[in-house]
């Protein structure tokens, strides 16, 4: 149990990098541990044996989501985690690679440029570890990571922010939405921003990704006529969201999350926002 325990926040950290959703990676690393307790002798390299089956039972979650996500409402996107409690997410390395933003690039790797990427270049480790996950050679582990890293650089995001920045931006931006100052709101947003919102066909989310800033704000003014004709009480909290400062809102009747939004931003302004709507990607919240 030692070496599981041990071993138990790299094994997440692996799985969520791998499938986008807190709840499935626990699932995952939980059923590692279960196949490590089913084995008749005990594994020479206990962590070694573990993290290949996480990376394993993560390929093949993924072979099935990815029939799931054609098939869903809307867009997809990962499923936010807050990374500043006493969590297995506390662990997580890395910042910029646990990143709403980073999660969505991976999200278009097959899913062993992922697994061979995720695990070369966050947690680095060797070709001959990999190749053994995998049952790869080493030399096709080192194609495969050369042509996923290519792919993650060409689609990195535009501009990189001191977290400083990043703070004092998406902290005025809650600002903002706590007050429903609409006229702050415009200032803080680029005039090309985008914003994905992802409701799951369950709630109600723009099922299309939404471009500049006119566009946006008029999402965002129905969203508080809305809020206000239900009468709807809500606060907007600040928050860690996959190690960047992010905004949580939720209903004060309940304190059930109705919203978890990630950010990016530039020098002065932000550049995209992605907001996590549905219901079953926020209950952990």
């Amino acid at each position: 149990m030692t070496t599981f325990e041990e071993q138990r926040p790299k094994l997440f950290s692996i799985a969520y990098r791998m499938v986008g959703s807190a709840m499935d990676a626990e699932d995952i690393v939980q059923d590692a541990w279960l196949n490590y307790q089913r084995q008749s002798t005990a594994p020479d390299n206990p962590s070694a044996y573990l993290r290949k089956i996480v990376t394993n039972l993560s390929l093949d979650y993924l072979k099935s989501a990815r029939v799931q996500r054609e098939q869903y409402i809307g867009e997809w996107l990962p499923e936010p985690i807050v990374t500043d409690t006493s969590s297995p997410a506390e662990e997580l390395s890395k910042a910029e690679t646990i990143s709403v933003a980073f999660l969505v690039i991976l999200e278009t790797l097959s899913p062993v440029e992922r697994a061979v990427f995720i695990l070369r270049e966050v947690f680095d480790y060797g070709y001959d570890d990999i190749a053994n996950i995998l049952d790869k050679s080493e030399a096709t582990c080192r194609k495969i990571f050369s042509r996923a890293k290519q792919h993650i650089q060409t689609n990195r995001p535009r501009f990189e922010t001191s977290p400083e920045t990043h703070t004092k931006i998406v902290t005025q931006f809650r600002s903002a939405l706590n007050t429903g100052d609409l006229s702050q709101m415009t200032t803080l947003l680029a005039d090309d921003v985008t914003l994905v919102s992802d409701g799951g066909g369950k709630v109600p989310a723009a099922i299309r990704p939404l471009q500049g800033r006119d566009i946006i704000m008029k999402f965002l003014a129905g969203l508080y006529k809305r809020a206000n004709d239900m009468g709807v009480s809500y606060v907007i909290e600040g928050c860690i969201l996959n190690g960047e400062q992010g905004i949580i809102g939720r209903d004060t009747k309940t304190n059930t999350p109705f919203l978890a939004a990630t950010f990016e931003v530039n020098q002065s302004q932000i550049i995209a926002i992605r907001i996590v709507r549905n219901p079953e990607k926020l209950s952990h919240l």
